[in-house]
């Protein structure tokens, strides 16, 4: 009676890592959140220099898991005309320095669009 126990354990216990990893697989497999699409290959695009600033922002983002997430995020808010944007993933922010102050919806359709969550822009 032991043996069976003992083996009825051990599956439940495989199940559940099982389930949590097929979990945690299911927004990669996406092209959403962490490594999401790749090995890191992609080159940082290089930000415009600004000559006036005129509106500054800080935008919140979730889902950002590694280096080549910010870096997605950074080049998509760098390609916008205007724009110059640092990302900081361990704060989970992106600093937006612009030219001309765009709408708060254009850049978090910016940051959404690649599978991310925006959840505040404050204006600096």
């Amino acid at each position: 009676m032991s043996g069976t126990v003992s083996t009825i354990i051990i599956v439940i216990i495989l199940v559940v890592v099982l389930f949590f990893a097929i979990k945690n697989s299911i927004p990669h497999f996406k092209g959403q959140g962490g490594c999401c699409g790749g090995s890191g290959k992609e080159k940082l695009i290089k930000p415009e220099k600004i000559e006036n600033v005129n509106a500054t922002k800080l935008i919140h983002i979730k889902g950002m898991m590694c280096e080549n997430c910010n870096r997605r995020v950074q080049n998509a808010l760098n390609s916008l005309e205007g724009v110059n944007a640092k990302v900081n993933g361990e704060k989970a922010q992106a600093l937006v320095k612009m030219e001309k102050e765009l709408e708060d919806d254009v850049l978090e359709k910016t940051v959404t669009d690649l599978g991310y969550s925006v959840t505040s822009i404050e204006k600096i």
